[in-house]
């Protein structure tokens, strides 16, 4: 595998080791910085959960910082801050990463630990018991922040009680619940070397890297010896997600809470993360409300002063994905505020864009690509989602020319198929009955 900068640059080199038991080793030589980005991503998130374990995957990214028989919880940290690393995790609905950044001459010293973690974490019952607290306070801090409330009520509204649709910490309820033998079958299930990619953007040798690797994983790729990597999830490989467009979830979902502002979230079900129709979406999302320009921020916040956060958001998953408006506004201007985003994604349905506006989205999409990949960190996560969770490392030039290809038609066509989607609606706020917000869907 090969891949060019994304300003025509032959420098930058992409390649890409499949290591025994299917453990592979992706790389991108990026001579001009010092540095290094390191990650390894586990194909493995919140989505492959079922209710007994509801929790876990998260639950286990933070005992994987706990101690292994090499290093201690003290030690693990110690040893990167001394070199002045950056190191920390993540877990989504898909997968899980964690990720260090150091100095190209301490990057064995990241692949060492990283991989001891990963592969060496003893989760003893009693950093289990310890850490149970803190994945509550999490918890109990993202529910003291109506913002992450609303989007996962709306997330809930759109994907119900499945694996899409619960929260990616869990509940109170399953934290409590949960066992140490549960996280470690989930442990000892997923972690493993198909399952496992290691990606590394900055100055650094490709060879090299896979020599450390090998060596910091051992043992562990002999048990899987003979073993393929595991291919990514798609859509079209079986279909994960039944609730394709109307079948999906809509309606209205209240969170009530006596807080001084209304947070609303309305929107449907989205496009997958391969759908060919996705740059025209974003392009579409751009001008509507992707900045200062769209029209979204101009008609509630610049002409109307009805709210200071307004936007408009695309995510995706292998089989589906979310699509929808955020507004924070006074309670009294709730009802005022959907009605005029609800008359702008009709306006849109109906009529498309402008040609001021379809140039700006391209422009808009096209710059938030190129200078998202200035820096090792980006580059290294670009990487591990391609041989994780797409089929294949979409060059640079090829999306961006796929954005820049992107026609009214084009535009007219996923605003007739995504955003004429019946609604979902959630409100975080200061009301007692859901029933007068029924308007805003229709």
């Amino acid at each position: 595998m090969s891949g060019q900068s994304p300003l025509g640059s032959s420098q930058p080199t992409v390649r890409k080791s499949v290591l025994p038991g299917g453990l592979r080793v992706v790389t991108e030589s990026l001579p001009s910085v010092r540095s290094v980005a390191l990650g390894i991503w586990v194909g493995v998130g919140s989505r492959d959960e079922d209710l007994a374990h509801a929790g876990a995957t998260h639950y286990l990214e933070h005992l994987l910082f706990k101690g292994t028989a090499k290093r201690s919880a003290l030690e693990i940290s110690a040893t990167m801050d001394a070199v002045g690393g950056e190191m920390n995790a993540f877990t989504a609905k898909e997968y899980t990463c964690y990720y260090a950044r150091v100095l190209d001459a301490d990057l064995p010293l990241a692949i060492d630990v990283l991989s001891d973690m990963v592969i060496g974490s003893l989760i003893e019952p009693r950093d289990v018991d310890a850490e149970r607290n803190v994945v509550l306070e999490e918890i109990a801090m993202n529910e003291d922040d109506p913002g992450d409330t609303v989007h996962e009520a709306f997330t809930a509204k759109v994907f119900g009680d499945t694996p899409l649709g619960r929260p990616i910490l869990g509940t109170v309820e399953s934290i409590n619940a949960i066992t140490r033998d549960q996280i470690n079958e989930h442990y000892a299930d997923r972690y493993t070397p198909p399952h496992l990619v290691i990606s590394a953007a900055g100055n650094l040798d490709h060879d090299t890297v896979v020599q450390l690797v090998a060596a910091a994983f051992g043992p562990a790729l002999g048990k899987f010896d003979g073993a393929t990597p595991a291919a990514p999830r798609l859509r079209d490989s079986g279909g994960l997600w039944e609730g394709y467009g109307s079948a999906a979830g809509s309606g209205v979902t209240l969170v009530t809470r006596d807080i001084e502002q209304a947070n609303l979230v309305l929107g449907c079900e989205g496009l997958s993360r391969t759908a060919q129709q996705r740059f025209a979406l974003g392009v579409l999302n751009a001008a509507l409300g992707g900045g200062m320009s769209s029209r979204l921020f101009q008609e509630v916040r610049e002409k109307r002063g009805l709210a200071y956060s307004v936007y408009s958001f695309a995510s995706q998953h292998a089989d589906t994905g979310l699509w929808g408006i955020y507004v924070g506004c006074l309670p009294s201007k709730a009802d005022e505020v959907l009605s005029i985003c609800s008359a702008e994604v009709a306006k849109v349905v109906d009529a498309g864009l402008t040609d001021e506006e379809l140039e700006r989205g391209k422009g808009q999409v096209r710059g938030g690509i190129v200078l998202g990949l200035e820096d090792p960190s980006s580059r290294m996560t670009r990487l591990g989602k391609a041989e994780l969770v797409y089929p294949s490392l979409e060059p640079v030039d090829e999306v961006i020319a796929s954005i820049s290809a992107v026609t009214h038609e084009d535009v007219r066509a996923v605003a007739a198929e995504v955003l004429a989607r019946p609604k979902a609606l959630a409100v975080v706020g200061p009301f007692d009955d859901a029933a007068g917000f029924a308007g805003a869907l229709t």
